[in-house]
């Protein structure tokens, strides 16, 4: 039981990783917000990215927040068999 929430909880994390690699990807080419598919993109990326945004200021016109968000779901990757398997840290 313990594995299966394993194995979803860190697809989950990696699909969330896609997709602000996605987004970055996107912004590049100023997207149409009107696209079904970019809108879903950014309703993903949003919760996370928008937060991290009031701790970390831009350094001129780049935007570090997928950096440390990406930084963030790594870590999370690498601590979730510690807690899930190990009952904690």
């Amino acid at each position: 039981m313990i594995g299966i929430l394993y194995n979803f909880l860190f697809y989950l994390l990696q699909i969330l990783s896609f997709a602000i690699l996605a987004r970055v990807l996107i912004s590049w080419i100023s997207p149409n917000m009107d696209n079904p598919i970019i809108r879903i993109l950014f309703e993903i990326t949003e919760p996370i990215l928008g937060p991290l945004r009031q701790f970390i200021p831009r350094i001129g016109m780049f935007d570090l927040s997928p950096i440390i968000a990406l930084l963030l779901i790594q870590f999370i990757q690498q601590l979730l068999p510690q807690v899930l398997f190990r009952g904690g840290l």
